[in-house]
């Protein structure tokens, strides 16, 4: 059975979504394939209670009972290990891994960013783009590396930015893609279909093109 470990300081609206592309397509029996365990940095994370709802191991290494990033992420890697995860999956995890962590787990630690990358990494996305009068705006799946938001790319869902948006509009909608796309990438790499090879994400054309998704106007 592939594990996979979703870590979360929120709402958790991302895992919801993976975990129920992952019971209405029985990935259990279908892929071999399961989240085990939600982890959240924040006890207060809502998320965590839906985990248990839906039967999951909930944790949590709150970050501020850590004098130093280093010490939380050791513990944060300790814990994380004890499941044996094939993959890691950010959803709304609002803590930057140093090095220290992913370097160890290369390969294994996808986040979700709302922006096509390599545009608008870091905060304020979706702002920033109609600031910047770009016509499309979206979200990326990617690899985890040290470099913020500038791992390999997995998947993208693009989302037209129309003149009436604001940033709280345009988030509702690009978020409706988020959650189509990540679970189709979590799917495809912990089957395989995608892997991280000399810091590039491969797989074949027809991957490719299920990774991408195009928003309606």
């Amino acid at each position: 059975m592939k594990k996979i470990v979703v870590l979360i300081s929120g709402r958790g609206s991302n895992f919801v979504a993976i975990q129920e592309s992952a019971l209405r397509e029985d990935w259990e029996h279908s892929i071999g394939a399961k989240i085990v365990a939600v982890i959240s940095n924040r006890p207060d994370a809502k998320g965590l209670e839906l985990a248990k709802n839906y039967g999951i191991d909930a944790l949590c290494v709150d970050h501020k009972a850590f004098d130093t990033r280093e010490a939380f992420e050791e513990k944060l890697y300790e814990v994380v290990s004890q499941y044996e995860p094939d993959l890691i999956v950010l959803a709304g995890f609002m803590r930057i891994l140093t090095a220290g962590f992913v370097d160890r787990l290369e390969g294994k630690i996808l986040n979700i960013h709302p922006a096509l990358l390599p545009s608008f990494k870091g905060l304020d996305t979706h702002q920033r783009a109609i600031d910047a009068g770009v016509r499309m705006a979206g979200t990326t799946v990617h690899f985890v590396t040290a470099a913020l938001d500038g791992g390999a790319i997995i998947a993208q869902a693009a989302v037209p930015v129309l003149p009436s948006d604001d940033a709280h509009r345009l988030a509702d909608r690009v978020l409706v893609y988020e959650h189509q796309i990540y679970a189709r990438a979590v799917k495809a790499c912990v089957t395989g279909k995608v892997r991280y090879e000399n810091e590039r994400a491969v797989m074949d054309d027809q991957t490719a093109l299920e990774l991408t998704l195009f928003g309606q106007i």
